[in-house]
């Protein structure tokens, strides 16, 4: 099993810290380090940043959101920062949600399957430098009856590949995230639950399009902290926990609830949800389970998160990314180190 570091968004002060994070990771041998994009730092310019200032880590966008750019936009993305990196560039895409999707990018949030699906298809034909035309249910491409026509992209991109992972949490995108990409990054994963609520869905797309799961690299990311109180480091993620279980989304269309519920926190899920969009952030962080917590980060002694790195081994995860939590950069590169410590103590590096 294969480590990542994700830096997370950048700015708020951090981020000196997040490229010595990401530095520190590159001389510890972590494979890959990925950045986010919300509605604030985006994820190409800091890439392209960390890219300069390392050496042999793979960067990895977790991820670009399909509703703020064009699929060919994506493709001269992609192709550039795998150029400029020297062939280390991996291609993260996901939906992003209704509220960031309508209310900072002024596009619809309808048929996000489909939207995947054409994007994807577009992006790849792109990558790969032939004419670029496509007609589809949302993008056709050129535009009929004007002077658009089929050009193809200049830049050429370092391999001949570059790798494509889909952000996915309902079963409908996992099983379409198997089918067509070459990696899923997870977010909240489970050990004791991946086969039920990611894997089997995975494998059912792999085998619609005629593949195996080899090769498929099953990627979910896990807050990571060191120390002997357990209680103690998973209030700390309380908050966190609260904020995508209950207010990431609108009470109709939130996937982490919906992915806590099929975890078997249906009552929890609910009672978290309506706290949060209440305005009571404080009650809602206080009703998340500690048990939810703990199956969902790695908290306690290097032994202790050897045990649960073995765990995801066993699920089945491929490349375990880290987001090493910390007041301080020194805390921070302490967790990085303990994920490398971890992970050789557990057999697996």
């Amino acid at each position: 099993m294969r480590l990542g570091i994700n830096l997370g968004y950048w700015g708020a002060g951090m981020d000196g810290d997040n490229l010595a994070v990401a530095q520190e990771a590159d001389r510890l041998g972590y494979d890959v380090c990925w950045a986010a994009e919300a509605y604030g730092s985006d994820a190409p310019t800091v890439l392209s940043y960390v890219a300069a200032k390392t050496e042999r880590i793979d960067i990895g966008s977790a991820i670009m959101q399909i509703p703020a750019r064009q699929p060919a936009m994506t493709a001269m993305t992609a192709a550039t920062l795998d150029s400029l990196s020297g062939g280390r560039f991996r291609l993260g895409l996901g939906v992003s949600g209704p509220q960031v999707s309508e209310g900072w990018y002024g596009v619809k949030f309808d048929k996000p399957l489909a939207r995947t699906r054409e994007y994807v298809e577009i992006v790849r034909r792109a990558m790969s430098r032939e004419r670029l035309s496509y007609e589809g249910e949302h993008w056709t491409l050129p535009l009929p009856d004007g002077p658009g026509k089929p050009i193809k992209l200049t830049v050429h991109p370092t391999r001949p590949h570059i790798p494509l992972y889909i952000a996915a949490i309902g079963p409908k995108n996992l099983e379409q995230t198997g089918e067509i990409a070459d990696g899923a990054l997870l977010i909240f994963p489970a050990a004791e639950h991946l086969e039920e609520t990611a894997l089997r869905h995975l494998r059912a797309g792999r085998e619609k399009a005629g593949l195996t799961m080899d090769g498929f690299d099953v990627h979910p990311t896990l807050p990571l902290a060191l120390g002997d109180d357990i209680d103690a480091l998973a209030d700390v993620f309380r908050p966190y926990t609260a904020l995508y279980v209950g207010g990431m989304g609108s009470r109709k269309q939130n996937f982490y609830n919906q992915l806590a519920q099929r975890m078997g926190y249906e009552k929890a899920a609910a009672e978290i949800q309506e706290k949060y969009l209440s305005g009571d952030k404080a009650g809602a962080a206080a009703a998340v389970p500690r048990q939810l917590i703990d199956q969902t980060t790695l908290l306690g002694s290097v032994d202790r998160i050897a045990d649960r790195m073995k765990a995801y081994a066993e699920a089945g995860v491929t490349t375990l990314t880290l987001a090493p939590a910390g007041f301080t950069l020194d805390e921070r590169l302490a967790a990085l180190r303990a994920g490398v410590e971890a992970l050789e103590r557990a057999g697996l590096a």
